[in-house]
């Protein structure tokens, strides 16, 4: 469906449907010499039709004067129940007014392998975009997907790229391990556990904050402080807090370095070393998000977790019910998505997530991920979640029932 255009060697294509799922019309960038939304439109008056059921976009593109979105042109004229668009315009480097995918709830978003098949027809305009993760050296050199299948191999566990891009979760790994190579599933599932220990220790044991985004934005300690005076009236340092995915442990000493009653978590050592470093009455535990069954039940007041949930081969609605589980009733939760990189050349925040398995950032990945963890923490059994977005994160918090 999607053709090269002359005008910007961009490959955009998109589809209007009926409730039948019957094609009504399509159209490809530099179809008629114009645009795909003008082709669509004149197909759709030359159709007398005026709605559609839905519509298939492949690029959520600029109109031409680069000041508002081809799609909602289109949805001026075109009455259209449900969108499915693929990527973001490669040149859209913020968050835009009159965005319908961030205005509109029947906006959604292709699955990822369909986003990669995309890209992949794209490569050319998103390699030079600053969406480019090649803008961050850290994250560019440093990929936990990349660390862990090294990792396998060298276990002699064959795997390739795609089988770890493709098999995201921790179970969806270690099964593919037994299944390909006879092994039996503890001894899988305790090699990718390894694995992944050895990948964050490698990419934040000796982690440099001068990459991160947060140095772009110095009041993020404020920005945290400020989500928990909402959510709870305690004072920080009065309460029992458990911090989850600590990284290289610089968050950790940041904010909790006046709470003695915090217990830090992670898979990997070397944060959990740093923290202790930091923090000699810290108590550290080697563990994932996912099972805490060394901690007991309803023991603390404050369980925090900021730019883990978004992690590699991160299970969150497991992470969720575990939080739960070690909460007291009424309890709060603070948890982030992580939603930028900073783009070093420029010292400037670019907002999204890395699609897995590509080096491409996508504007809409954060908000997509913060809602769909929303849900997790409502199926865990929290109560009152809101969401908090900041300039390098989105924030939520909930009540445990």
């Amino acid at each position: 469906m999607a053709r090269e255009s002359a005008r910007s060697g961009r490959r955009i294509g998109a589809a209007l449907v009926s409730e039948s799922d019957e094609l009504l019309c399509d159209a490809f960038d530099g179809e008629r010499g114009a645009s795909w939304c003008r082709t669509l439109q004149e197909k759709m008056r030359g159709l007398g039709a005026h709605r559609a059921h839905g519509l298939y976009l492949t690029v959520h593109s600029l109109s031409e004067d680069r000041q508002s979105f081809e799609l909602a042109e289109l949805l001026k004229d075109v009455r259209i129940e449900e969108v499915f668009i693929g990527l973001p315009d490669p040149s859209v480097t913020s968050y835009l007014d009159g965005d319908p995918v961030a205005e509109r709830d029947h906006v959604h978003r292709f699955p990822d392998d369909l986003q990669r098949a995309i890209l992949t027809q794209n490569q050319a305009c998103y390699v030079a975009s600053e969406q480019s993760i090649g803008g961050n050296p850290h994250y560019s050199a440093h990929r936990i997907s990349e660390a862990v299948l090294a990792d396998l191999n060298s276990r002699g566990f064959g795997l390739s790229r795609s089988d770890v891009t493709q098999n995201r979760g921790i179970s969806a790994l270690a099964s593919l391990i037994c299944k390909r190579h006879e092994v039996d599933y503890t001894a899988a599932d305790h090699a990718v556990k390894e694995a992944l220990a050895n990948a964050f220790d490698l990419k934040y044991g000796a982690y440099d904050y001068a990459y991160d985004a947060r140095t772009a934005n110095p009041m993020w300690m404020d920005d945290f402080r400020s989500v928990y005076r909402r959510a709870s009236a305690c004072p920080l340092p009065s309460a029992r807090i458990i911090n989850v995915g600590v990284g290289g442990g610089y968050e950790a000493a940041a904010l909790f370095s006046e709470c003695p009653q915090t217990t830090f978590v992670d898979i990997a050592e070397r944060g959990l070393a740093n923290i202790a470093s930091h923090i000699p009455s810290a108590r550290t535990l080697v563990s994932g998000a996912e099972d805490l069954s060394a901690l007991p039940a309803d023991s603390y007041d404050l369980y925090v977790s900021l730019r883990t949930y978004n992690s590699s081969f991160f299970d969150t609605a497991a992470a969720a019910m575990e939080a739960h589980r070690v909460l007291k009733p009424g309890a709060r939760i603070i948890v982030s998505v992580a939603n930028g990189f900073l783009y070093t050349r420029r010292n400037r925040v670019i907002p999204g997530l890395i699609i897995p398995g590509t080096e491409f950032v996508d504007l809409y990945r954060g908000f997509d991920t913060a809602h769909m963890l929303g849900a997790d923490l409502a199926r865990a059994g929290f109560n009152r979640v809101s969401m908090f977005p900041t300039d390098t994160e989105i924030y939520l918090s909930a009540e445990a029932a």
